[in-house]
């Protein structure tokens, strides 16, 4: 008899895809099967000040085709995280080491919900075998390149 496989939630915008994008999907899949959120872009835009350089169908897609994802959706237009939590039913959510995002607030939430049987960890690892490990670096070497050609 086969056991049921753990679904384990991941989020974030996805805006450039790098290896420690690769990475969190890889150590989400070791826990079970890895569905994932995109943030849309507005969503993006309110919580960091700027717009992904990415549309949200093309990351969502982009996500959808990588190795490891289950399944993929983006979040809602009203940003209620809880509400597209209850709606995966994850046994874990995974958060990316540099998420911030509260694992306390985020627990309460749950709590306040009835999806008190959520685990939530965060990855305490970086992947920071290359230097550019992150989107904020890969943009920050294209604007650096751009300055010293033009």
């Amino acid at each position: 008899m086969n056991a049921v496989k753990r679904r384990v939630l991941i989020a974030g915008t996805f805006d450039l895809i790098h290896v420690g994008h690769i990475y969190l999907i890889n150590e989400a899949a070791k826990l079970g099967d890895v569905y994932v959120v995109v943030a849309t872009d507005r969503n993006r835009e309110l919580f960091s000040g700027e717009r992904p350089i990415i549309p949200q169908e093309q990351r969502l897609e982009v996500i959808k085709n990588i190795k490891n994802v289950k399944d993929a959706r983006l979040g809602r237009s009203d940003n209620n995280t809880l509400k597209t939590v209850e709606e995966i039913n994850p046994d874990i959510i995974l958060l990316g080491p540099d998420q911030k995002y509260s694992i306390e607030i985020l627990k309460e939430g749950l709590k306040a919900k009835g999806l008190n049987h959520i685990e939530v960890k965060r990855l305490k690892t970086y992947y920071d075998k290359y230097d550019l490990h992150s989107s904020s670096l890969i943009k920050q070497k294209i604007v650096e390149r751009y300055k010293k050609n033009s």
